[in-house]
């Protein structure tokens, strides 16, 4: 329920919104999907969640309008803002000026090398540091790629606090019985945990759906022990067909007779007639040491994926 109180901060902030686009000629661009928070109630709970200190370096892709940036730069070493709308990235660089320890970046995220960005902006004076947090309000339309980019880089964040949509955050936490790729992928790479959910009028323009504010607690190696371009390629067969059963889903996925996928299923103690977003990543592990296995035995490849795709995490 939200108190008089936090109705005044989000009209607020709201209107500040506002004016700062109007005095600066721009507006809310719907191809970068830009909606803006203006509700700072939420701006508590993300710096919360991402428990920063001074001697953390922050990335932040979207800094928008800075509305987040300002407080990160106030609890942070060293801000790294990556914007990649030039407009904006040209407003932020004047209306932060003020703060020595951060900086505007105006590039493509996904387009961005990690330990150049890392190496070429950090700020802190006391010493290299290769450590960072990723905090950001994402745009929609680039959540998975994001995810990937900084999930599979040989850099990686120890934690990242991000807004998506809310229906993505329930697919990335799920748990076995409503499991897919993009869910798999993450939790082989972090913890996950939605932390709150966010309605769609706390932003301007306010989005179709609600979003959720979401944190990823990324292990300094990953969950399970296994190659990862193979395993992958095992996950993509199993999700390949996943309304079916996984005996069928990995047949067709991975190009193989149904009596080999029988017999890797039985040997990982799975029935047959399962679906693929029943299973546990744990399950997924045993299933890829038995395809491993069967790999040795009858020859590389014992199956030829019908589709790889360009990274391992995509909805």
């Amino acid at each position: 329920m939200m108190t008089s109180q936090t109705n005044h901060s989000a009209r607020s902030l709201l209107s500040k919104t506002k004016d700062l686009l109007r005095q600066s000629g721009l507006h809310a661009r719907k191809r970068l999907a830009q909606h803006f928070l203006v509700d700072g109630s939420f701006l508590k709970v993300i710096l919360d969640a991402a428990q920063l200190t001074r001697e953390d370096t922050v990335i932040e892709v979207g800094p928008g309008l800075g509305v987040l940036t300002r407080e990160l730069a106030e609890q942070a070493g060293t801000v790294i803002a990556v914007e990649k709308d030039p407009s904006l990235a040209s407003l932020l660089k004047e209306t932060l000026a003020s703060y020595a320890n951060t900086v505007i970046v105006n590039a493509d995220m996904l387009e961005v090398d990690l330990p150049d960005l890392i190496r070429d902006y950090h700020l802190h004076k006391h010493g290299m540091s290769t450590q960072y947090k990723v905090v950001a309000n994402l745009p929609y339309y680039i959540t998975s790629p994001v995810l990937r980019h900084f999930l599979e880089a040989t850099l990686k964040p120890e934690t990242m606090v991000v807004m998506v949509q809310k229906e993505v955050a329930r697919q990335i936490t799920a748990r076995p019985g409503g499991m897919s790729l993009l869910s798999v992928a993450v939790q082989f790479y972090g913890e996950p945990k939605i932390i709150k959910y966010v309605p769609a009028r706390a932003f301007y323009p306010a989005p179709d759906v609600d979003s959720a504010i979401l944190r990823i607690a990324v292990y300094a190696e990953p969950a399970l022990e296994v190659e990862t371009q193979s395993f992958f390629a095992l996950v993509r067969a199993g999700f390949s067909a996943a309304r079916k059963q996984i005996i069928n889903s990995l047949a067709h996925g991975l190009d193989l007779p149904k009596d080999r996928v029988l017999s890797m299923l039985e040997k990982a103690g799975i029935e047959p007639t399962r679906r693929a977003e029943t299973l546990s990543i744990e399950e997924w592990e045993r299933l890829w040491g038995e395809y491993n296995r069967a790999q040795n035995t009858w020859g590389r490849p014992i199956g030829r994926p019908h589709r790889t795709g360009p990274g391992l995490i995509h909805k």
